[in-house]
C-alpha cells in the first residue's frame, strides 16, 4: 500500500486539488486560477492554511483551517470541505488532515469551529465530535431549460457589473447579507476581504454577474463565478427595505441568461433549508437538488 504524506499545499497542487473536488463534489464551481490564487495569496486577517494528502504524486486528500473574518463572534474557526478520494477513504487519511486542520485552529486560539459534510458523513462528523447544525441544499440548473427572461418593471434597469465601483456592490453585498440564514451572523466582512473573496476572484464573471438599479440605487445584484461551462451563484440578494417586489429572481435570471450567452451550460447554487424565500426562486427558475449536507460545529478544548 502506497504511503500516504500530510503535507501544506502548494500552488502547483491547484490542478489536483480542482480534480478531487470535481470528483467528490462535482456540484461545487471553483477553478484552478482561483484555487491557486487562495493557495499562492491568502486573504490578510484570516491565518489561512491549507493541506493534501498525497500518493504517488496524486492528490486524494485536501481540507483547509481559518479564522472566520466575516462575524463579530470572536475566535470563531472554519474548517472548508474536507474531502478524500473515494478510492482512497478507510485508511486514517480524512482523520489525519482533520487533526492537521484542528491544531492549527488552536494554534489560532478559535474557540468554536463550523464545517460542513455530506448528509452520508454526519456518522463520521459526530465520532469527531462535530455537531449537526444547519442543513444545505445543493441545486443545479441546465441553462437550456432556463424559462425565458421577462422584461424588467417600469424604473429598474439591469447592468453588468463590469465597470461599476466595487465599492458600491460591496455597499450592497453586505446590507444584502445581515439577516443571512446561518450560525454565525456575516455581520463583520471588511472591503479588502470583500475585494479578495469577490471582486478580485479570477473566476468572477462581471459581464454574467448582475445588479438592478432603482431609484438611482443598487438595490440588488447576483454574482457568478464560473470555471468553464459551469458556474456558481454565489449570492443573490436585495436590500431589505426593496424585497417582496421579484427583484431577486429578476437578477438571478438576468445573469443566468447572460452567463449562458457566454457559455455557461450548467449552473449551481446552494441554499440553507431555512431560506424558504430563495429556495422558492430556485424552484420557479427550474433548479432541482443534486445534494445535501450540514455545517456541522465542534467545541476545542
Amino acid at each position: 500500500m502506497a504511503r500516504v504524506l500530510i503535507r501544506t499545499a502548494r500552488p502547483d497542487d491547484a490542478p489536483g486539488v480542482v480534480a478531487l473536488r470535481s470528483l467528490v463534489h462535482p456540484y461545487l464551481v471553483r477553478g484552478v486560477a482561483s484555487t491557486r490564487q487562495m493557495i499562492a495569496q491568502p486573504p490578510d486577517g484570516e491565518d489561512w492554511a491549507a493541506w493534501v494528502a498525497e500518493t504517488d504524486g496524486q492528490v486524494v486528500g485536501w481540507a483547509s483551517a481559518y479564522r472566520n473574518v466575516e462575524t463579530s463572534e470572536p475566535d470563531f474557526g472554519e474548517i472548508s470541505t474536507l474531502h478524500v478520494h473515494p478510492e482512497h477513504r478507510g485508511r486514517g487519511t480524512g482523520t489525519a488532515l482533520l487533526t492537521t486542520a484542528l491544531a492549527h485552529l488552536r494554534s489560532l486560539r478559535a474557540r468554536r469551529v463550523r464545517t460542513w459534510a455530506q448528509t452520508d458523513s454526519l456518522p463520521y462528523a459526530r465520532r469527531h465530535g462535530f455537531i449537526p447544525s444547519r442543513e444545505l441544499r445543493y441545486s443545479a440548473l441546465d441553462l437550456h431549460q432556463a424559462p425565458p427572461m421577462p422584461e424588467p418593471p417600469a424604473g429598474v434597469r439591469l447592468l453588468p457589473i463590469t465597470g461599476l465601483d466595487p465599492y458600491q456592490i460591496y455597499l450592497l453585498d453586505v446590507a444584502a447579507a445581515t439577516d443571512e440564514p446561518g450560525d454565525v451572523p456575516v455581520d463583520a466582512t471588511s472591503y479588502s476581504y470583500w475585494r479578495f473573496a469577490s471582486w478580485d476572484n479570477p473566476g468572477l464573471d462581471r459581464d454574467a454577474s448582475t445588479v438592478a438599479e432603482m431609484d438611482g440605487a443598487l438595490v440588488a445584484l447576483s454574482l457568478v463565478k464560473r470555471d468553464g461551462d459551469r458556474m456558481w451563484s454565489d449570492f443573490t440578494a436585495t436590500r431589505p427595505e426593496y424585497r417582496g417586489r421579484g427583484l431577486a429572481r429578476l437578477t438571478k435570471q438576468a445573469a443566468l441568461h447572460r452567463a449562458a450567452g457566454r457559455g455557461v451550460q450548467t449552473a449551481y447554487t446552494s441554499n440553507d433549508e431555512a431560506n424558504a424565500p430563495m429556495l422558492a426562486i430556485n424552484l420557479r427558475l427550474g433548479y432541482r437538488p443534486v445534494a445535501s449536507g450540514w455545517s456541522c460545529l465542534h467545541e476545542l478544548r
